[in-house]
């Protein structure tokens, strides 16, 4: 049995795979390009996207936005495929970075860490501004039922408009987590609950619109049977991050590559991130220094996120991360999924998908 198609409005992906945006410079435009020639849906993370821009220290704003439309631009030339990006709603140039992006007409914005409340409102004021249509999908990732429907309510209420799907990210995703600490290892809160309250919760607003939205599962989805599992479950789709880490394709640098493929499972950890979420990385020596209370001097120079407070923050999370995509690990850390450890080699992307669809038809043969 082949892969069921992930249908988003008019947006069609042969494989109902999404490609996690993932920062900082992890996924850009080679990654997000590849997934896209396969059939999947292959993201640009946005997150501080303009560290290579050499203003991007003096005018942080226009830095990020121009890399933004040229990741895009440089997508669309290598794919006439699905093209999203993850714009995270704690980013000081979100609504910029928003705008920017459906001005380039990309295919769908994903956005989390906070709730997009407000994200319609440029969609719409676009094409009234310009008369005429962008056809940008809009898809919140949540962490709860409770969360998608507050968003569907809001954006009803508000703008006449509702997501056009939604991403339902569990504890065990990599990177900064929708979680309270007590939360991650709470069966309560796995993704295999997560997914039918969140398809449960927005099919009233489906019957109001007129329309399906779709519900695509994250956070922990590594195999084919994994994809059969959460689809089952009621999911159109799934989300995967750590899996894409190791291709060819993937923008980062092979060191970071490596530190995957060296990965055990007692080097998975929950880091209290400077941006005030828990995230889950792999341990090393500055994330050790830092629970030792060896604080990282720095002069705030990106402004990058609302929620964090320089005075008070142990290091720039920025910096390390830029550090750790660059190979530089001594000087920031790797984040990574739960099942990183299962990690052994590095293939292209086609490779993977291929890989991922044997496994998939192997779980749907065994039932």
């Amino acid at each position: 049995m082949a892969f069921p198609p992930l249908q988003i409005g008019d947006l069609t992906a042969k494989l109902p795979i999404v490609q996690g945006g993932m920062g900082v410079g992890i996924s850009l435009s080679g990654l997000a390009s590849a997934v896209a020639n396969q059939g999947g849906i292959g993201v640009i993370a946005g997150a501080m996207i303009g560290m290579k821009e050499p203003d991007v220290a003096k005018n942080p704003i226009e830095a990020n936005v121009r890399a933004m439309r040229n990741e895009i631009l440089k997508a669309k030339a290598l794919t006439n495929g699905i093209i999203g990006v993850n714009i995270m709603v704690a980013l000081t140039t979100f609504s910029q970075m928003v705008r920017t992006a459906i001005e380039n007409r990309v295919d769908i914005i994903f956005s989390g860490a906070g709730l997009p409340l407000d994200m319609p409102r440029h969609l719409l004021e676009l094409c009234e501004q310009k008369k005429e249509e962008f056809k940008t999908k809009l898809v919140p990732i949540v962490s709860s039922g409770r969360a998608a429907g507050v968003i569907d309510k809001k954006w009803l209420s508000r703008f006449g408009y509702t997501p056009d799907a939604f991403v339902v990210e569990g504890p065990k995703a990599g990177g900064h987590l929708g979680f309270k600490q007590e939360e991650i290892q709470d069966s309560g809160h796995s993704l295999e609950v997560l997914v039918p309250d969140v398809v449960q919760a927005v099919r009233p607003f489906e019957d109001k619109c007129g329309r399906a939205i779709p519900v695509i599962a994250a956070g922990g989805v590594y195999s084919g049977a994994d994809i059969k599992k959460f689809m089952d479950l009621g999911a159109s789709g799934v989300q995967l991050g750590t899996r894409f880490v190791a291709t060819d394709e993937c923008d980062a640098d092979i060191r970071f590559k490596q530190s995957y493929l060296d990965a055990k499972e007692e080097d998975i950890t929950i880091i209290n991130s400077p941006v005030g979420m828990p995230g889950r990385a792999l341990f090393n020596d500055f994330i050790a220094a830092s629970r030792a209370g060896q604080k990282k001097p720095f002069k705030c120079i990106f402004h990058c996120l609302h929620t964090c407070n320089p005075k008070e923050t142990p290091y720039c999370i920025a910096q390390a991360l830029i550090s750790a995509m660059r190979g530089n690990l001594k000087g920031g850390f790797a984040f990574c999924g739960s099942n990183v450890h299962k990690v052994d080699k590095i293939v292209p992307v086609a490779e993977l998908m291929a890989t991922l669809e044997k496994e998939y038809d192997a779980a749907c043969a065994k039932t």
